[in-house]
């Protein structure tokens, strides 16, 4: 097994979890059972396999920039709880 209790042990602290005593083999046999996959994973042969941050591939989902018209004034502000001379008006959040 390669987990031992200390790394359990640091692995809660860092996740801020209290593992009970009477549940702590089996949970550093699970952590063994992932580091065991994981190191299968790493003999799968990757040379011709390009690096990529998504797994699917991604396009740009955005809109073009376009200049259009905006809601005039008075229609932003029509159901604004409180308004002056055409802003709105929120309560003061930083003080000084």
């Amino acid at each position: 097994m390669k987990v031992t209790k200390e790394d359990l042990e640091n692995v809660a602290v860092l996740s801020r979890l209290r593992i009970p005593e009477d549940q702590q083999q089996k949970y550093m046999q699970q952590m063994d059972s992932i580091l065991t996959y994981m190191d299968n994973l790493s003999e799968v042969d990757t040379t011709e396999v390009k690096p990529t941050t998504y797994a699917l591939p991604m396009q740009n989902v955005f809109r073009e920039d376009v200049v259009r018209p905006s809601l005039d004034r008075e229609a932003a502000l029509q159901n604004a709880p409180l308004r002056d001379n055409g802003y709105f008006k929120v309560p003061k959040v930083l003080e000084g």
